[in-house]
């Protein structure tokens, strides 16, 4: 623990002038085996977004760390539906974040600030960030660095922390889904849809999803949905509410926003709830109040990057207490649809805008 904060320390100090060690570290005639010994500048290769809006590769500095901090070495980021939204404009970062994207990694500690003994150098971890990961290093917060479950690969989990932090916070938090519910995922073979499938069944509920082809539906039922609805074939309304008897859903967990939110309301049961996490179909939608107030629903939202550190740390130790060991013993694992190379981040995007994929799509470091 002594060594790991010397190391630390000693890095910071480099840092201020314009070096860095990775690798192999002297420091007072101890040395700490890390990865193959080399000195680099405190510039790195980071996607930044051009005036037209295009990913590229290209050069910025490494970031510092402040109280709280750790300094990861990137393996590996993934790819979320935020970060397309933040290179079109759409989707500025906060004030304290960096400017870069990325909202989660995979990697290996090569530093770590005050007040995060609990961590170490050299430690491979993944992690829950506000901006970043598309990059070579990056900066996290120490409560919310995640362990890499047993027998996961940096990209898989690398494809943990944003899907997890947002369906336990919003199905199991908000929405407070029991066993024996039933719940309802716009987007079911999406990163977050895979996710709530997945979530919700080991913890007891039925599952319904909605998603755009027979492939997707099929393979969400592969992985545990009891029943997938093509919406692009079928009213996702009355299949609802054939598959219920009437009664409808528990929860809905809806990504989509605009048209659907009127015909998400026709779906739940009786003290159903709404959560509404992204609006791809728009922000607007004219509904009948009527069935809030008769069936006495609850209509909720959430965004996640923007909250406060201690709610997001919050999340963080539920899902090691409740989570991590479905990860664990294998009982769940991230789908990983493709993986691309960090410099071919522009390519990534224009997939996850296409909706061909099926689960996650990460870039490699």
């Amino acid at each position: 623990m002594a060594l790991t904060m010397i190391l630390s320390r000693v890095y910071q100090s480099v840092l201020s002038k314009k070096l860095i060690f990775s690798g192999n570290c002297c420091v007072l005639g101890l040395i700490y085996f890390l990865s193959p010994a080399k000195i680099m500048s405190n510039t790195m290769q980071a996607i930044e977004i051009t005036k037209e809006g295009v990913l590229q590769l290209g050069q910025t500095a490494i970031p510092s760390l402040k109280k709280g901090q750790v300094l990861i070495q990137v393996a590996a980021a993934g790819v979320n539906r935020p970060d397309i939204m933040q290179r079109k404009g759409l989707y500025p970062p906060p004030a304290s974040a960096s400017t870069l994207l990325g909202l989660e990694v995979a990697g290996t500690i090569v530093a770590v600030g005050d007040d995060s003994t609990n961590l170490q150098i050299g430690e491979k971890l993944c992690a829950l960030l506000t901006g970043g990961g598309y990059a070579h290093y990056c900066v996290a917060e120490a409560a919310l660095v995640l362990p890499i479950p047993a027998g996961f690969s940096m990209i898989e989990a690398a494809a943990l922390p944003e899907t997890f932090f947002t369906v336990w916070s919003n199905v199991f938090n908000r929405g407070q889904l029991q066993s024996g519910e039933t719940l309802l995922i716009h987007g079911g073979s999406s990163g977050i849809g895979t996710t709530a499938i997945q979530l919700g069944k080991a913890f007891g509920a039925r599952v319904i999803v909605t998603a755009g082809s027979d492939e997707k539906c099929a393979f969400c039922e592969q992985l545990g949905a009891d029943l997938a609805i093509n919406y692009r074939t079928s009213d996702f309304v009355t299949a609802v509410k054939n598959f219920t008897s009437d009664k409808g859903v528990d929860v809905i967990l809806d990504m989509i926003g605009g048209d659907y939110f009127p015909r998400n309301l026709h779906c739940l049961a009786f003290e159903g709830r709404l959560l509404q996490i992204a609006l791809q179909n728009g922000v607007k939608a004219e509904i009948n109040l009527l069935p809030i107030m008769l069936k006495r629903l609850t209509i909720t939202g959430s965004t996640l990057r923007a909250r406060e550190l201690a709610f997001k740390a919050a999340i963080a130790q539920q899902l090691k207490t409740q989570v991590w060991d479905l990860l664990n013993t294998g009982k769940i694992k991230p789908v990983i649809h493709s993986t691309f190379p960090l410099a071919k981040a522009q390519q990534a995007h224009q997939l996850m805008e296409s909706s061909l994929h099926l689960g996650k799509i990460i870039l490699t470091v």
